[in-house]
């Protein structure tokens, strides 16, 4: 992510998103030291409370948690949970929708599958 952020989006969604990626793609492993406020604030130029609110979000939802006066760390089983998140929401998102569509066409599943090969590695 960039010091700039998507004016479409709460920033406190955004910094959440920062860190789930970096956790999801083993920058942050379980056990390690998430970034602190502080350093987000100082990096980002942005409210405290806001980036608060996005850390905050992933020490309830247990992707994070605290060790009083020394910071913020990655949870056990924080990367399978938030993969598991991401494979629901790919679902809702984007799977979902594509069958539907793809049944007003009259397309089958395996042209599904044959259209998802042939375009697998190519950028749309």
């Amino acid at each position: 992510m960039s010091n700039t952020f998507d004016s479409n989006k709460p920033i406190f969604l955004q910094i959440r998103e920062l860190i789930e990626d970096q956790i999801v793609n083993d920058q942050l492993k379980e056990g390690d030291q998430a970034p602190s406020t502080n350093q987000l604030v100082n990096f980002y130029k942005i409210n405290h409370a806001t980036v608060s609110k996005g850390i905050n979000q992933l020490v309830e939802e247990g992707i994070l948690f605290k060790k009083r006066g020394i910071g913020m760390f990655v949870a056990e089983g924080a990367k399978q949970t938030l993969m598991g998140q991401r494979k629901e929401a790919f679902v809702d998102n984007y799977v979902k929708g594509l069958v539907q569509e793809a049944n007003k066409l009259g397309i089958t599943q395996a042209e599904i599958i044959e259209l998802i090969k042939n375009t697998k590695g190519r950028e749309v």
